[in-house]
């Protein structure tokens, strides 16, 4: 795992208090008031999803809520920002899958 330990604004990472939540059926730590993002990230864990069309991986991006690309499920809610949200104790949170595409699907049955 890798984290900032001592950040001037920040403060100690060991005066935050450690938390699980489950990421794709595993239960990994966090510490709180640390984004999703940061958390998994510090895991090891670098990709969130698919691209929803061609299945190609995707990662945190901007890390600032612009691009989009860090969408995961966070308790069966789907489309949320991993580097905006912030880890609670025992959350569930699921990578994004790819979806099938229904206008393609409906050229296809015709």
């Amino acid at each position: 795992m890798t984290r900032i330990i001592d950040h001037p604004i920040l403060g100690k990472l060991n005066d935050r208090e450690k938390i699980s939540f489950q990421y794709d059926g595993k239960i990994y730590e966090a510490y709180e008031n640390e984004t999703i993002a940061a958390a998994l990230l510090a895991n090891g864990i670098r990709k969130l999803r698919v691209h929803e069309e061609s299945g190609t991986p995707r990662g945190i991006y901007c890390n600032i809520g612009h691009c989009m690309e860090c969408r995961v499920m966070v308790n069966d809610q789907a489309n949320i920002r991993a580097c905006l949200t912030v880890v609670k104790k025992d959350m569930v949170v699921e990578s994004g899958k790819q979806l099938p595409n229904p206008v393609k699907r409906m050229v296809e049955q015709r």
